[in-house]
């Protein structure tokens, strides 16, 4: 295990999203301690409305299977460039992850607790990937296979009154991305001050 300690702006500009990993299981400790951190995550109301599934073996291949129909949708075989056809087989194995989590709530009907319940749902799933990657874990935040959310619930035996939030791989990197650049990394367009001495 890694043990130098990175604070916290060092986890948040070195997240990557993963897509290629190594075999090596994670021990359990560790991913709930990955999972604390999400707990903590602000929440409208204080309602903490996440769940997590933690999926390995027999289920993890069944959401592979998933999330192939879902790029198969999505990028159909016969019509894919190469550079398509890297992106699918990524997406359809979650990149050789020992593990997924995914994320689940209520399924809200009100739009506003809807949108705060998202929204809380959101944090926690930010939480969960910066603890990842402070503890030298692999994460890719995944709202696609969310096309076949209802296999999914019907995969875990979840009945229709819950939702998929997101979902993620979850392993140790077999890959090291280079950081994206940030558009605006000045924020001179994206911030507005109003009334702010400098």
């Amino acid at each position: 295990m890694c043990t130098d300690v990175m604070d916290i702006y060092q986890v948040v500009t070195r997240r990557r999203s993963i897509r290629k990993y190594k075999a090596d299981m994670v021990p359990k400790p560790l991913i709930l301690r990955v999972l604390a951190a999400a707990n903590w995550a602000p929440s409208g109301m204080n309602e903490q409305p996440w769940e997590f599934a933690v999926v390995a073996g027999e289920k993890l291949a069944a959401l592979q299977r998933v999330c192939k129909e879902v790029i198969d949708v999505r990028m159909p075989p016969e019509t894919r460039t190469e550079e398509q056809k890297e992106f699918a087989k990524w997406y359809g194995t979650l990149g050789g992850a020992p593990l997924a989590i995914v994320q689940i709530c209520n399924r809200e009907t009100d739009a506003g607790r809807r949108k705060m319940v998202l929204e809380s749902m959101a944090a926690s799933f930010q939480n969960l990937l910066l603890a990842a990657t402070a503890e030298h874990l692999g994460t890719c935040w995944m709202t696609g296979p969310l096309l076949k959310e209802q296999d999914i619930l019907a995969l875990f035996a979840l009945p229709a009154t819950k939702e998929i939030a997101a979902l993620t791989p979850l392993g140790y990197p077999d890959e090291s991305p280079r950081p994206v650049p940030r558009k605006d990394a000045e924020l001179a367009q994206k911030v507005l001050w109003f009334d702010v001495e400098e």
